[in-house]
């Protein structure tokens, strides 16, 4: 009953109107009154016979302010008054509670509700009431730090912030210090060594997956060492980030935003930004007693990263540089011979094939291991080569090694390289294509563009794991040198696409780590639970019906049937 409580509740005006609004702990309600009760009080007739309802949860309002009348815009701005859409001489006093609207293919948008009163007081009192319900949601953030990519994608990353983001972070009261990027990994360097961190509720990047892989380095590298953890060391325990991490899609593919938010707009990540977070699992990937890198999405070894490699060449090209070299891979259709180790999560809830798909509120990733679990599990998390018990170990030729962190969807394919891939039940979904003709491949690929079961092959399988390994038929020899920094500087010779002059039995293929190529083709892999924050509330499965919520209607119709009285 408390959450039904009225705050507060009033007659007002809005669009000529006269409606009745009211404020729960919950929900902010307003709704117009019927025809009969118009013409008592001296409204025209003008609107629908039908009164209207209209609901907004508290959680999702941006701002409220109090609205200026023409006559202080002119004199604060200089600027000729104009006389408002709405406006009533009457009713000069009004207050704009601005709120998410959503839209179809999950965009949401910023849209303003003004309402009127003949009070000033009453409006003061309202803007008071709603921003003390705002002030208790101490998950907003309240300073950022934002670097921005002015190279991702099409080179539109500053315009982006400055026309869409900027507005809506200023209209939330939320201060922003922006560092325009100068040179590749310099967000990365910048939290290693200077950023400030105690300033800040939080860290975005403008940008692609590449961008947010440098603030996730950054920001995480930051944490362990100010907190003396040796990140070379495989089995130790990372400590989580306390600053959330937000992405501002700007880049090529923007898989990370179509997989936690849902599309890749801009204004629908700056609004996911300011009023929610969730958790997000990181896998951290070594090469013996060597880190490499971290990954939040997509580890591709094989046909993935045959594509980054080849792609990297061709970055004149823009994001058409992944069609091309995906043609390319495709037909040279090569295949590589290993061993893949890995540990099962047997006592997770969930399967990759129960098409059960990661959404806001999930209750897969709210599971969290029991500590009866986490100490089965610890007792197994010993080498497969040491005689460990528990690990499954595969060897054979495979043209593609995949672990999904996510579901990886993208525009081309809306479902992603696994489609039940959760975002932060501490897992990754291993996926393993065996040799097989190129027919079969393709077939496989298709599977990722529709609706249809593309693990059902005899030549694929999946295993949803917490930790596995790596080892190539063949020992490669690659520098370590800084393993973060551009692959340019790694050494590593792309694959020969000639398939009558190649030996693939032998031949190696480069890691696809996030978009990144690793420098070398033995790793090791752990996923560490929900490491960091995202900001971001997850895909919705559908928009939240508010008209119908006991606690709206609860809200509205005791001050309903006072007024018709």
């Amino acid at each position: 009953m408390d959450q039904q409580a009225r705050l507060l509740s009033s007659q007002l005006v809005h669009k000529r109107r006269q409606v009745e609004v009211a404020l729960t702990c919950g929900v902010l309600a307003w709704r117009e009154i019927e025809r009969s009760a118009r013409r008592s009080c001296g409204f025209l007739n003008n609107g629908p016979k039908t009164a209207s309802s209209h609901a907004v949860q508290v959680g999702e309002i941006v701002a409220v302010l109090k609205t200026k009348n023409a006559d202080e815009d002119y004199a604060e701005t200089g600027r000729s008054p104009k006389k408002a859409k709405h406006h009533s001489p009457l009713y000069p006093f009004a207050f704009t509670v601005s709120y998410i609207r959503r839209r179809r293919q999950h965009q949401w948008r910023c849209r303003d509700v003004t309402f009127h009163s003949a009070n000033e007081g009453l409006c003061d009192q309202w803007i008071q009431v709603i921003n003390e319900q705002l002030s208790l949601l101490t998950d907003r953030p309240k300073s950022l730090l934002v670097y921005i990519n002015p190279c991702a994608g099409k080179q539109r990353g500053k315009r982006i912030y400055e026309r869409k983001v900027a507005p809506l972070f200023s209209r939330a009261c939320i201060s922003a210090d922006v560092i325009v990027t100068e040179r590749v990994n310099h967000a990365r360097d910048h939290l290693n060594t200077e950023a400030n961190l105690d300033k800040y509720d939080g860290i975005v990047c403008v940008g692609g997956d590449g961008m947010f892989s440098e603030i996730l380095h950054g920001l995480v590298t930051r944490i362990q060492t100010d907190n003396g953890v040796d990140q070379n060391q495989q089995d130790v325990k990372l400590l989580p980030c306390g600053l959330r991490i937000g992405i501002i899609p700007a880049g090529s593919t923007d898989c990370i935003c179509f997989a936690t938010v849902g599309t890749n707009d801009p204004v629908t990540s700056a609004l996911h930004v300011i009023v929610d977070s969730q958790p997000m699992d990181v896998c951290s990937v070594h090469h013996d007693d060597v880190f490499l890198r971290y990954s939040v999405s997509l580890l591709g070894y094989g046909f993935y990263g045959d594509v980054l490699t080849d792609s990297q060449k061709k970055r004149y090209l823009g994001p058409a540089r992944y069609d091309l070299s995906g043609v390319k891979t495709f037909l040279s259709h090569n295949y590589y011979e290993g061993t893949i180790s890995f540990l099962l999560a047997e006592n997770n809830i969930g399967d990759p094939r129960d098409k059960l798909q990661c959404r806001s509120g999930c209750h897969v990733c709210q599971h969290k291991p029991s500590s009866k679990d986490v100490q089965w599990e610890m007792s197994q998390e010993t080498s497969d080569k040491d005689g460990r018990v528990g690990w499954s170990v595969i060897r054979g030729k495979f043209i593609a090694i995949n672990a999904a962190s996510m579901s990886c969807a993208c525009p081309r394919s809306p479902k992603g390289l696994s489609p039940s891939a959760h975002l932060a039940d501490g897992t990754t979904d291993l996926i393993l294509v065996r040799k097989c003709s190129r027919l079969d491949f393709l077939r496989h690929l298709v599977r990722h563009t529709n609706k249809e079961d593309q693990f059902d092959h005899s030549f694929v399988e999946v295993h949803r794991v917490r930790r596995f390994c790596f080892q190539p038929q063949r020992h490669e020899v690659v520098s370590l040198e800084d393993p973060i920094e551009s692959p340019k500087k790694t050494g590593f010779r792309p694959v020969c696409s000639a398939q009558t002059t190649c030996d693939y039995g032998t031949s190696c293929s480069s890691w696809n780590c996030d978009g990144e190529i690793l420098p070398r083709a033995a790793i090791q892999v752990s996923v560490h639970c929900q490491l960091i924050r995202l900001f971001a509330r997850g895909i919705e499965q559908q928009p939240p019906c508010l008209l119908e919520d006991q606690c709206t209607l609860a809200a509205l119709e005791p001050s309903r049937r006072r007024s018709v009285d």
